[in-house]
């Protein structure tokens, strides 16, 4: 899913980079604000950090020679809300351009775009909803990953299509075939990913229940409780 050094004309690479910046900005002021009025979260920021960099760094083959990934962007979007997320995950896609050739700097504005501001923005915003709707804690993780993970993927197919158009059917048609290449791994990779991070905010319940309450993932009192367990 992460696009590859070099694989987007300039202009492209450019104007998603210009575009990334104010959000990138945005969360690094965020950050540096929840690391002063709370040292302890550093833990869980770096254990969200490390989530998003081992999923995102699994390539799994698709069709045509292209590979998909899970993002592991719900996670820290969900814990920590999408601004500083977007810091998280600028920082594994410019570990994995530079130390695992996954991904690139040229592309960094663009993958950055999809993977470290829509996803978890998406995922954050469906997570919400759910929440504000009386929905269980744990439903609402796992579909906050599910979309996290897939509109990443939805914007990554829009990028594409607009850097290369089919001389036919314009970006329309390049838009399908692109999503139709990433979506046969892509939704069972979604579905994966929303039920392992479900997974591991039960085991943060159990060992991290004071740091979720004071994020505001779990409530006061004990109707949470039976709410996080669902």
């Amino acid at each position: 899913m992460h696009i590859a050094e070099g694989y987007l004309p300039p202009v492209h690479a450019a104007a998603w980079g210009v575009a990334s910046a104010p959000f990138v900005i945005h969360g690094v002021r965020a950050l540096t604000r929840e690391v002063r009025a709370n040292p302890e979260s550093t833990l869980l920021l770096g254990a969200s950090g490390a989530f998003t960099f081992v999923l995102s760094a699994l390539k799994i083959p698709s069709v045509t020679g292209s590979c998909s990934h899970p993002t592991g962007t719900g996670l820290g979007a969900i814990l920590f809300r999408p601004p500083i997320m977007a810091v998280l995950g600028t920082i594994t896609l410019l570990f994995q351009a530079l130390l695992l050739a996954h991904g690139g700097l040229t592309t960094l504005g663009a993958n950055v775009f999809s993977m470290a501001i829509v996803g978890p923005w998406a995922g954050f915003a469906v997570y919400a909803l759910l929440r504000r709707s009386g929905v269980p804690l744990m439903v609402g993780v796992f579909f906050g990953a599910f979309v996290a993970d897939l509109s990443t993927y939805c914007v990554t197919s829009v990028q594409l299509a607009l850097a290369f158009p089919d001389p036919g059917s314009g970006v329309v048609g390049a838009l399908a075939k692109f999503g139709g290449i990433f979506a046969l791994t892509q939704i069972p990779l979604a579905v994966s990913e929303g039920l392992l991070t479900v997974l591991v905010m039960r085991l943060l319940v159990q060992s991290s229940k004071g740091e979720l309450t004071r994020l505001g993932v779990l409530l006061q009192g004990g109707a949470e409780k039976e709410a996080a367990v669902r």
